[in-house]
């Protein structure tokens, strides 16, 4: 399985219960509100790590084209 299937397979459980605790109807907790965050950071390294798979995609066809 390509590594930027298994990132974004990966992204999409922190993605999901991001979701669901903004559904809730009442404040998140302290241990919440940490937890999202975490969460947060999760999301965006594998963001930032799905970017620079996709960079170096374009970079390698555009070098086999010249």
């Amino acid at each position: 399985m390509p590594i930027a299937t298994v990132i974004e397979d990966e992204i999409q459980q922190p993605i999901r219960f991001q979701i669901d605790n903004f559904r809730q109807p009442t404040q998140l907790s302290s241990s919440q509100l940490e937890e999202h965050h975490r969460r947060s950071e999760k999301i965006r390294i594998l963001g930032e790590e799905l970017d620079r798979i996709g960079t170096r995609r374009v970079v390698d066809k555009f070098r086999r084209a010249s």
